[in-house]
């Protein structure tokens, strides 16, 4: 696979991703915008100064107006974006891939990119032609003051003590600050800038990645723990008993605050646990499934006028504010947690239990990938079929999803279902058409 993927560009730092690589992709880009203000931020990857450095060198050559914030959260970048009126915008960041990885996040307008406009700056970085100009670059100064302003006055009372997992990354400063801000005791963990993310890898959606914060949260009495990716438009969290919370879990509560009082529309991806469209039907609210990646869920958000959104990634997504964003769904979760009076483990024991798998990935050769998912497809005719991405398919006990990996040669799948009885069921269907997965489940 290259560095050009369905909704991003991301790769191998000093290999498949160079600095004069990065400057190619900033005169596609800035042909693109054709003269067009842009905005330019980045993490806190050791490669991300080499890079942006680069990207915003293209830029500035083919005439582009580069607003440039320095070193940001992703979310921080979108709020940026939103409020000084750019009309495009790129992030350096490889958002939750190791520290070997990195890559660039595109805006166009409001609406995040599509694979077309991936496939376009592809096209353009490798065989131009470009457009020159004279450019400009102003550094902008100030944004976490008016991003931690605005969070403050969109979130409400907050008590009580959080343990912050920054993992190293880019909200290492910005998120204690912002806790404290509202009044909360934090208690910091990895909260040092670190680009080689030494101290756990930078993405918190594979839970064994969250041992030490669950520890922490046990030694120092802490309500709850929040543990955020490398750029913070992820965070998973910790129940004061250390007991991780699933995404889907960490939903549910949130879904539950938005349609309190009068029902609206719910954005989940495919691969999402049945208690998400449960809960919000139960509300009275309209669940919309959409593919699994920020930009689909993004893009159902805005154009279908959702109150919230969210992935079993950790990215939860905000009416109000038109992005996902994991430092704001922290501070939402705080004050939920305040208001509703009871321990994060109480409000977690209330929500339902299904039997579900996390995410399995095993190797696939690219030639028997679509045996496997016609194989699947054929099961059409008896039990109901989606292929919005891969084959979903549901049965009267639970669902299977099966997809093809869109970064490596590989295949993952995921299984839902009442029991354990039914799982297994599942289970046998998935082996007698992809023997491949046979051990693995």
């Amino acid at each position: 696979m290259g560095i050009y993927k369905d909704c991003d560009i991301r790769g191998i730092f000093g290999s498949e991703l160079t600095g004069g690589i990065s400057r190619k992709i900033g005169l596609a880009a800035g042909t693109m915008i054709a003269g067009r203000s842009v905005l330019v931020s980045g993490d806190i990857r050791n490669s991300t100064r080499e890079l942006k450095e680069a990207l915003i060198k293209g830029l500035e050559e083919t005439g582009a107006k580069v607003l440039d914030i320095g070193m940001n959260p992703t979310p921080v970048f979108y709020y940026a974006k939103k409020i000084l009126g750019v009309y495009a915008g790129v992030q350096v960041t490889a958002s939750h891939n190791p520290p070997k990885y990195n890559g660039f996040k595109f805006m166009f307008g409001e609406m995040p990119v599509q694979s077309s406009d991936i496939q376009k700056i592809e096209e353009l970085a490798e065989k131009g032609p470009y457009i020159y100009g004279k450019g400009s670059i102003k550094k902008i100064e100030g944004i976490w003051d008016k991003y931690g302003r605005d969070v403050s006055l969109l979130t409400g009372y907050m008590r009580g003590k959080v343990v912050v997992d920054a993992g190293n990354g880019t909200v290492s400063e910005l998120m204690p600050r912002l806790f404290a801000r509202k009044g909360m005791q934090v208690v910091p963990l990895f909260c040092e800038y670190d680009g080689r993310f030494p101290n756990r890898d930078p993405n918190p959606a594979v839970y064994s990645h969250l041992t030490a914060l669950q520890k922490k949260v046990r030694e120092s009495g802490a309500d709850f723990g929040c543990a955020f990716d490398g750029d913070g438009d992820r965070v998973v969290f910790v129940d004061d008993k250390g007991r991780i919370a699933m995404s889907e879990q960490s939903f549910v509560i949130l879904i539950r605050e938005y349609l309190k009082d009068g029902p609206g529309k719910v954005v989940y991806d495919l691969k999402s646990s049945s208690i998400v469209r449960n809960e919000v039907l139960k509300l009275g609210g309209v669940p919309l499934m959409e593919r699994s990646g920020h930009p689909f869920i993004k893009r159902t958000l805005l154009g279908k006028g959702a109150v919230l959104g969210g992935e079993i990634s950790g990215h939860f997504f905000f009416g109000e504010l038109g992005y996902d964003d994991g430092m704001y769904a922290a501070l939402k979760m705080a004050e939920i947690l305040a208001r509703a009076g009871k321990k994060f483990s109480a409000v977690l024991d209330d929500i339902p239990n299904t039997v579900i798998t996390p995410d399995i990935r095993i190797s696939v050769p690219y030639d028997r990938q679509e045996g496997i998912l016609d194989n699947l497809r054929a099961l059409g005719d008896r039990y109901a079929l989606s292929e919005m991405d891969g084959v979903r398919l549901e049965f009267p006990f639970g669902w299977l999803l099966v997809r093809k990996s869109v970064t490596e040669q590989a295949m993952t799948a995921r299984i839902e279902a009442e029991d354990a009885q039914g799982l297994q069921k599942i289970k046998d269907i998935l082996i007698s058409n992809a023997g491949e997965f046979e051990g693995r489940l």
